[in-house]
């Protein structure tokens, strides 16, 4: 539904309830405009929910007028789907989040585009499937001149273009050399890292920098390198995931002076590797026992603690009321370091449940229902095309989406996609494990294994193959992925030299074993 017709039923509705209140009818509107008018919300009434954004009236006013929500997006690095109370943790507090769930929505299943962390974070801010920008693995561990190709807009970059003032704080791992720093890419203020993560004690990293320093050393440990602020470096002295929560804090309390809306791009890296926390936030886990799970609920208790304080500050400025807050994980926890998926099976870089399915929740006074779990598929790649319709960004005709805007189903409750498929695909030495879900099916093929299918409504921990009863099913599902992979592009670079070599070793990506159905 356009802004003229929304503006039209707005008058209409407006002017009868003033009728039916007594109120006099005579404004500026001829026999004419009113018979329009009227014409147009009878009109407007026989549409579907489905045509058009669910919002409430004050919303489509508030957007036809110009009012663009600011849009806060919280992402964390290896969080277990149960590792928030929102999700049904009972180990690790959560407070600050749960409250955030409580008064907003919740999704049991929310996606990301890939099981770990790099390709992930591209289609985040591309919208695209890692694999058709040639992203599909981790940047180089040792640093690299390549990047998330130019060519591929971010949502910075769009949001940034419509009038909005744009930040990211943290974790970026999307490109190092210049021309991919976020700066470049659409964020006019940038505090954080470049690599894919950081230690977290500044008494620590900065002392083992100062000694790489003083060998001589140029080519240096992303992990222990100084943080920065828009190219420069900075002198960090707070615990990492203490400083990049005072920083989004700085940002939105600038962003109160500024007549312009905010979007605002927080990746914690946490609770990401080295797993280090600080003692206090450990104390607040007395009986967990085993250390690796206590230091990781510690991490996690830091970003509540941050994400407690951002919302005050918005709050304080009297930015809640018009922010959207989006907060998930980039994808699955990692067990062998202290997460819990439960009821998922296995975990990060996994193309089980497990491994790219995560906590999520909305928050918005009075536009987001409160207290609600949404219990449809929604997808990472989602938010590129809902951001940009909610901030009223034309999206370039030319930009390719591979998600879409969810904001009408979600406002409705309703499957954004229903009868779609959305995949997952992550490659290993030699073959690749994949999987296609339309609907309650799922298709798997793991660990060159054949492919099996689970019924993952009523089996969220993909225990019982139904292949053998569906083969059907089965096999034209894996029939379309097929489809779908064929302009997957050659990935652009390697985490490690040796996966290249291995790569072209093997003949990758030798779909021709990834989709074949036969046992």
């Amino acid at each position: 539904m356009n802004n003229k017709r929304i503006n039209n039923i707005v008058e209409a509705v407006s002017y009868w309830r003033g009728a039916l209140m007594g109120e006099s009818l005579t404004r500026n509107i001829t026999t004419n405009n009113m018979t329009a008018l009227l014409t147009t919300a009878m009109l407007a009434i026989s549409v579907s929910a489905e045509a058009a954004p669910a919002l409430s009236v004050d919303a489509n006013t508030e957007i036809t007028k110009g009012k663009q929500p600011n849009i806060l997006l919280i992402l964390t690095d290896d969080l277990g789907y149960n590792d928030v109370g929102f999700n049904g943790s009972k180990e690790i507090k959560t407070p600050n989040l749960d409250q955030l769930a409580a008064n907003g929505t919740s999704f049991s299943q929310a996606y990301v585009a890939h099981p770990f962390c790099g390709p992930s974070r591209a289609a985040l801010m591309t919208g695209r499937y890692p694999h058709k920008i040639g992203s599909q693995f981790n940047l180089p561990t040792k640093g690299s001149f390549v990047g998330v190709p130019l060519e591929e807009q971010f949502i910075s970059k769009l949001l940034q273009s419509n009038g909005y003032n744009t930040g990211a704080v943290g974790k970026w791992h999307l490109g190092e050399a210049p021309e991919f720093h976020p700066n470049a890419r659409g964020f006019d203020d940038f505090y954080g890292f470049t690599g894919g993560g950081h230690n977290y004690f500044p008494q620590q990293f900065k002392a083992q920098y100062a000694e790489q320093l003083k060998q001589g050393n140029t080519n240096i440990n992303h992990y222990i390198l100084p943080l920065e602020h828009n190219g420069k470096e900075v002198d960090e002295n707070e615990y990492i995931t203490d400083a990049l929560s005072r920083e989004a804090s700085r940002f939105v309390k600038d962003a109160a002076k500024h007549d312009k809306p905010f979007f605002l791009y927080l990746a914690y890296n946490a609770p990401h590797v080295p797993l280090e926390a600080k003692q206090s936030d450990m104390d607040q886990f007395p009986t967990i026992k085993d250390q690796k799970r206590k230091t990781y609920a510690g991490m996690v208790y830091a970003v509540d603690r941050g994400v407690g304080q951002i919302v005050e500050t918005l709050d304080k400025t009297d930015q809640l009321n018009n922010t959207l807050i989006v907060f998930m994980s980039d994808n699955g926890g990692k067990l062998s370091k202290g997460a819990n998926n439960y009821p998922l099976k296995e975990g990060k870089g996994s193309v089980y449940e497990g491994g790219y399915r995560t906590p999520m929740l909305f928050h918005w006074p009075d536009k987001v229902a409160s207290g609600q779990r949404f219990e449809h598929p929604v997808l990472a790649l989602d938010l590129y095309p809902t951001f940009a319709a909610l901030a009223g960004a034309d999206v370039p005709q030319q930009k390719r989406l591979d998600g879409k805007n969810i904001w009408p189903a979600f406002s409705a409750n309703k499957n954004p996609h229903q009868d779609e498929l959305f995949y997952v695909l992550r490659h290993r030495k030699g073959y690749s494990d994949a999987a296609v879900r339309r609907n309650e099916w799922k298709a798997v093929k793991h660990s060159q294994q054949p492919w099996k299918l689970f019924n993952v409504e009523t089996d969220a921990n993909e225990t019982e193959d139904l292949s053998s009863k569906h083969r059907n099913k089965l096999n034209d599902m894996v029939r379309e992925m097929e489809k779908w992979s064929w302009d997957n592009k050659q990935p652009l670079w390697f985490h490690e030299n040796f996966e290249g070599a291995e790569w072209r070793l093997h003949g990758m990506p030798r779909f021709d074993k990834t989709y074949s159905t036969e046992k």
